[in-house]
């Protein structure tokens, strides 16, 4: 008997989703902090970092949920009408989609026997036949997560890790603590939560943690650079 598939949690995140997750935590923590970065940069009041930061993760946060919704739900869309190509292929030509099937494990090394019993097996069941031919001839998979699910965690991890840099703001803004080194503590923070987000990357590349560290510690890191400059460049023109 085969073993059953077993879900695997990485972090408290299902695997499946990781890379819904990650890409949605990078662009939360990347966008937010550079709003940030940005608004210290022009000497923006707490108050209106906050506005800024959470007015960002709410907006561009859905706007990433949609945009991953409909990519889903259009590849999704794209696999079922080529199935149902591939059904009515198998009706009206029969023949052909028989060759095409014997041509398939031909190349795989199949040959006399063994190769025509093959097919005969293949081509005695429909659905084995159209995904034989969906997942050999058009290299296409069905995507079992459904476009809700992925939209779901995409926004759910922008909103998570977006917030993140808006952390020390927050917190200064609701117990009443020094301004001084603010954005420091949202550096560091959100330094963490890059590094984080990079070992979660390399496990869905499945290259070495370091590298995915690095890499998204390096993007963040240029993301604020230029909001930063950009804020104190624009504060000082509009003064």
């Amino acid at each position: 008997m085969a073993e059953a598939h077993v879900k695997t949690n990485v972090l408290g995140i299902n695997k499946d989703f990781l890379p819904e997750f990650v890409y949605g935590g990078i662009d939360g923590a990347i966008t937010t902090f550079a709003v940030v970065a940005g608004a210290t940069g022009a000497n923006l009041e707490i108050p209106v970092v906050i506005i800024l930061g959470f007015a960002n993760l709410i907006a561009d946060g859905f706007s990433m949920s949609v945009g991953n919704f409909f990519s889903t739900k259009a590849s999704a869309d794209n696999y079922d009408k080529q199935k149902a190509t591939e059904y009515w292929e198998l009706e009206n030509k029969r023949e052909t989609e028989v060759e095409e099937i014997r041509e398939i494990y031909r190349r795989k090394g199949f040959k006399g026997e063994l190769l025509e019993q093959v097919v005969t097996v293949i081509t005695a069941d429909k659905e084995v036949w159209v995904e034989t031919m969906m997942k050999e001839e058009l290299e296409m998979i069905k995507e079992k997560k459904s476009p809700y699910q992925t939209a779901g965690m995409t926004f759910f991890s922008f909103l998570l890790i977006g917030f993140i840099p808006l952390a020390a703001y927050v917190y200064a803004l609701v117990f009443d603590t020094s301004e001084e080194s603010l954005f420091l503590y949202a550096c560091l923070l959100t330094g963490l939560a890059l590094g984080i987000i990079g070992i979660l990357k390399s496990v869905v590349t499945q290259k070495n943690a370091l590298r995915g560290i690095a890499e998204t510690l390096f993007l963040g890191g240029i993301a604020a650079v230029l909001a930063y400059f950009a804020g104190a460049v624009l504060e000082n023109l509009f003064r």
